[in-house]
């Protein structure tokens, strides 16, 4: 089967025309197709590939014991490897597995400042102290964060071209209604992606069998092995804390405030014993965070309350992997995804929303009139962003707009099963167009 695109395909080949490039160092959850992308870029790009992978090969992890010149590192790497070739400007040395040698990121400098070959380094940052990496090659790297496959790659994936693409967002940016072809394929295509997620290899299987045969299986072992690896890298932090908060995502994200609270995870949990948890899951691409704002009004950042946050699982295919058996077939016979307190719309316009490069934000007043799912901004105003599992009516959103007490926000958006339009107050869109909201809101706010 052919290979998937991936948007990294483009930025890769952009790194290495780049005049200054820098080491770059990959990072993203297990089995998003890191490593896939970076071999499929160095057999189409370089003469010599170096690959060395610290998890399988813990015998490179010595090559750095002797110092950081580039010359002692390369002399230490053809001792274990006699057959590698190091050509300047023609070989791409690739590390991969990062977080199992973290003396490779104190190497960037030296190669940075050598610059006779490109490097990349990979990673899931699974226990990792980022800082510390930063501090080492601070001014020597350049970060790139993967994550599994989006909408508009599944849309690749299954043969749809940029042109009919491009045909969806000029209706959006005209503000016109999609077509009947096209509202009801791409929201059975969008269906799909929620059951699946954008993890590579059950894309392919999908992709090849035409059905979802034996894909609920290769979710669950994703969700073991992230349970194994929690267990292997979690250093310097309570395993069996991390371990709970991961297994109650689902748990909490099925409550009606879906608020990830602390003292409930177990009898006498206090926030001060799992702060840092949250971070650490983050860190390792496993969940992204919704911090609640202080306040509707700019900035985002600074603006809000880091004690008071949702989790949502970073592939929406994992959180309804993992739920009870009874939901699972619901949601795979009869693709019922309004069950679930709306916790899986708002799971996979979260995770939609990252994709795009958005932290994410939410808003409750202390009263519980108004709640907003989301924000976003433009150049001058805050922008509500409200996911509506169903279609009843949108009172946090109208109290926003309408209210004198918001004056940063001018307008909102609405993620529901609707068509495209406007009410003068609101614009309406389809769930799977989330994709492009980033664009529509740069080019025409």
């Amino acid at each position: 089967m052919e290979r998937l695109r991936r948007k990294i395909d483009d930025f890769l080949i952009e790194w290495k025309q780049s005049k200054d490039k820098l080491p770059l160092i990959i990072k993203g959850a297990r089995q998003i197709g890191k490593t896939d992308s970076i071999e499929n870029f160095a057999k189409n790009n370089y003469k010599y590939f170096v690959e060395i992978n610290f998890a399988l090969q813990p015998e490179y992890k010595t090559i750095f014991d002797n110092g950081f010149d580039v010359d002692v590192i390369i002399s230490n790497i053809s001792m274990i490897n006699p057959n590698f070739i190091f050509k300047p400007k023609e070989t791409l040395i690739f590390f991969d597995e990062l977080q199992d040698c973290i003396n490779c990121a104190t190497s960037l400098k030296a190669f940075n400042i050598d610059n006779r070959f490109d490097v990349i380094c990979s990673g899931s940052m699974m226990g990792i102290n980022y800082n510390e990496i930063e501090s080492n090659s601070v001014g020597n790297k350049q970060d790139y964060t993967m994550y599994s496959m989006d909408f508009e790659e599944f849309l690749w994936a299954k043969g749809y071209k940029e042109t009919q693409i491009e045909e969806l967002y000029i209706c959006m940016k005209e503000c016109r209604p999609l077509t009947n072809t096209q509202f009801d394929v791409m929201m059975k295509n969008f269906k799909d992606y929620m059951v699946l997620g954008g993890m590579p290899a059950i894309v392919s299987k999908y992709i090849k069998n035409k059905n979802f045969s034996g894909i609920l299986s290769m979710q669950e072992q994703i969700l073991k092995d992230y349970e194994e690896d929690i267990a292997k890298y979690a250093n310097g932090f309570d395993k069996a804390r991390i371990l709970n908060a991961y297994r109650k995502v689902a748990v909490f994200l099925g409550n009606e405030n879906k608020k990830f609270q602390i003292s409930k995870l177990g009898e006498g949990a206090r926030n001060r014993e799992y702060r840092g948890i949250t971070d650490w899951l983050s860190d390792a691409g496993i969940i992204n965070v919704s911090y609640c704002m202080e306040e509707c009004s700019l900035p985002l950042k600074g603006n809000y309350n880091p004690d008071n946050y949702r989790l949502y699982f970073s592939d929406t295919g994992l959180l309804i992997a993992s739920l009870d058996d009874e939901a699972q077939d619901d949601l795979r016979k009869n693709q019922n995804f309004n069950t679930y307190k709306g916790a899986i719309y708002e799971n996979i316009v979260s995770d939609m929303l990252v994709k795009e490069g958005y932290n994410l934000y939410f808003y409750k007043n202390t009263k519980g009139t108004i709640e907003m799912d989301f924000f976003i901004r433009d150049k001058d105003s805050l922008i509500p962003v409200e996911v509506k599992a169903n279609d009843n009516s949108t009172l946090s959103l109208k109290k926003l707009i309408e209210s004198n007490n918001y004056k940063d926000i001018k307008y909102g958006i609405k993620l529901c099963n609707k068509n495209i339009g406007f009410n003068g107050k609101f614009y309406t869109f389809p769930y799977f167009m989330t994709f492009l909201l980033k664009r529509y809101i740069r080019e025409t706010k």
